[in-house]
């Protein structure tokens, strides 16, 4: 289904040539000072209000408190913004990860996209020509509070077209007690992973699964960046190039095959999210599993009294551990059907303004456990919590997805399918070698339509 809208799209919009490499470009210029957001004024006549289409994804049990019910204090986002912005409403949906991309994509398909979207691919809707450069509606001094190695990861040829909404860290989450009590030390490489989860499994028997592993649409691109970056693979050469059949490759997403089908993990990869193993785990459930660093929120929100430490994530023999540091973003789409685009411009600049207001947005990341996008809550959230201050060095050292490049979200779906066969049987060679065919394919109408 998105291979086919994509594919659509391509074939019959006009949009931007890309041809980013693994290497994010230079970040954009800062928006001139008149594009800023002016200040709200005071409340039109319902006849000219604004109303703003918002979609936000569901990071955890309270995103849609947050936002629609009373987790703001005893507000929510919605009424509160409405409340400060007088003559802007916001129609504001929370979607599942699991659901999202297949909402917009019929929101795409029946050209009633949404005005801001929040997601974490980009690119794809930025080459179909849908999105407008999210940078202009922000303030020069919002702008210049985003961390630069965020900025970077959203610009296509000096454009910024996304500005991030938070970002996370990635680390292996293991029972303390449990390890102790087997008298076992945490695995560090993929042998001694086996090793462990072996143990582990003898030990506690089908009371305890060793190993958690997420292959849904929800974290599968994810699984695929631990294990082949932990075997010097990955979704990319060091030429930029598309390399998703590499040997590397193969060979790592066989091993992750492998403990699935020695009964190392949990039983259903392919339908088991994150928020399921992160479940087990808060419930002793589960030995070990790779999570964000909203992990002790998420547990702590389950009351659980799981005793937990965290880990480099385990590597191939003699191979170097990799983190993934992940980012989801904020975009706004075109709409030229708006029967007021200086207004609605300026509607946008208000929501931006307004959520990546420290006294709005410290209380959003703080409350789902995930890191800040913008210099300006740093101070806040490590003074609330220290252990903010550990994984933000950890993000500064991880690897990311390459968002920038237009193929990315067919290879993302591409790279989980391709697990999800394999759990099934699959030749894994076979699955890669068809994603690479794919992607190179649909790359070439792009470029060379």
């Amino acid at each position: 289904m998105k291979k086919f809208l994509a594919m659509l799209l391509a074939l019959v919009m006009v949009f931007a040539l890309c041809a980013c490499g693994q290497t994010a470009a230079p970040a954009a210029e800062q928006p001139a000072a008149d594009t800023a957001a002016p200040a709200a004024e005071d409340a039109a006549p319902a006849a000219d209000e604004i109303t703003l289409d918002v979609i936000i994804c569901e990071y955890g049990t309270n995103t849609r408190e947050w936002f629609l019910g009373s987790g703001m204090n005893g507000t929510n986002f919605v009424d509160k913004f409405e409340a400060e912005n007088p003559g802007v409403k916001l129609n504001l949906e929370v979607v599942s990860w699991n659901d999202v991309y297949t909402v917009v994509d019929t929101r795409i398909a029946s050209n009633q996209t949404p005005d801001i979207l929040n997601i974490d691919v980009f690119a794809n809707y930025a080459n179909d020509g849908l999105l407008e450069p999210v940078s202009q509606y922000c303030p020069d001094e919002l702008y210049a509070d985003f961390f630069p190695s965020f900025i970077e990861q959203s610009v296509i040829d000096g454009v910024c077209w996304a500005v991030p909404d938070l970002a996370s860290a990635r680390a292996l989450y293991y029972n303390v007690d449990m390890f102790e009590e087997m008298g076992i030390e945490v695995p560090a490489t993929w042998s001694e992973l086996e090793d462990a989860a072996q143990t582990i499994l003898d030990f506690y028997g089908g009371d305890v699964y060793p190993w958690g592993i997420d292959m849904t649409t929800d974290e599968g691109q994810a699984a695929f960046a631990y294990y082949t970056w932990g075997n010097d693979g990955g979704f990319v050469d060091a030429d930029g190039n598309w390399a998703l059949n590499s040997d590397a490759n193969v060979e790592a997403i066989e091993f992750a095959i492998s403990l699935y089908k020695n009964g190392y993990t949990n039983p259903n990869p392919e339908t088991q999210t994150r928020y399921d193993l992160q479940d087990m785990f808060a419930a002793g459930k589960l030995a070990m599993c790779i999570a964000p660093n909203s992990m002790p929120t998420y547990c702590a929100d389950k009351d659980s009294k799981v005793n937990m430490a965290t880990a480099s994530i385990p590597a191939n023999d003699g191979k170097t551990s990799s983190s993934v540091g992940v980012m989801d973003r904020i975009m706004a789409f075109k709409d030229e059907s708006a029967p007021d685009q200086a207004a609605r411009d300026e509607a946008i600049g208000k929501f931006l303004t307004f959520f990546y207001d420290p006294e709005n947005y410290v209380g959003w990341v703080s409350m789902e456990g995930f890191l800040p996008a913008v210099n300006s809550a740093v101070e806040s959230l490590v003074a609330s919590d220290p252990s903010f201050e550990a994984w933000l060095d950890v993000l500064k050292s991880c690897k990311f997805y390459p968002t920038a490049k237009a193929e990315w979200d067919q290879v993302k779906q591409g790279v989980i399918a391709a697990e999800q066969a394999a759990l099934t049987g699959a030749d894994v060679r076979t699955e890669l070698d068809a994603l690479q065919a794919e992607i190179a394919g649909w790359h070439s109408i792009v470029i060379y339509r």
